[in-house]
């Protein structure tokens, strides 16, 4: 699969909570970066183990109902795409209506998600969790 096929399909098992298949297009050495974040979540995780573990650990806090206005760049590195869209559900815990606008900027090389920098909205998260941003 290319860049865009997988980008794609990363929004549909996102959704889905497909945790293996997720897993399963991260590199060894892959990288996933949240710039603006909530406390506690951290800022990096580096390599498919520590994506596993951080994973694992983590309960599902937003129960993600559909991905909306979805928009798929391609750029002029073969490897990247950015991808904009509206993520929509509710608050596990409470049944809350949440929403969330994402751009994230993705890197596959040989069909492997090698970089994911996640550039979400963290305001509803905070609102969320009832926490501050980092």
């Amino acid at each position: 699969m290319d860049a865009r096929e997988i980008a794609d399909q990363l929004l549909d098992v996102g959704r889905a909570g497909d945790a293996d298949w997720f897993l399963s297009v991260m590199a060894p050495d892959a990288v996933i970066e949240w710039p603006y974040r909530p406390e506690g979540v951290p800022e990096r995780l580096t390599g498919r183990e520590e994506i596993r573990a951080f994973m694992g650990t983590e309960a599902r806090v937003i129960t993600f109902e559909s991905y909306r206005d979805k928009v798929i760049h391609e750029t002029t590195d073969p490897e990247v795409v950015i991808i904009e869209y509206t993520a929509h559900g509710q608050v596990t815990a409470t049944g809350a209506p949440f929403t969330q606008r994402v751009i994230a900027v993705i890197r596959v090389r040989d069909g492997f998600v090698v970089h994911y920098r996640d550039y979400i909205n963290p305001l509803p998260l905070m609102a969320a969790l009832g926490s501050s941003a980092r």
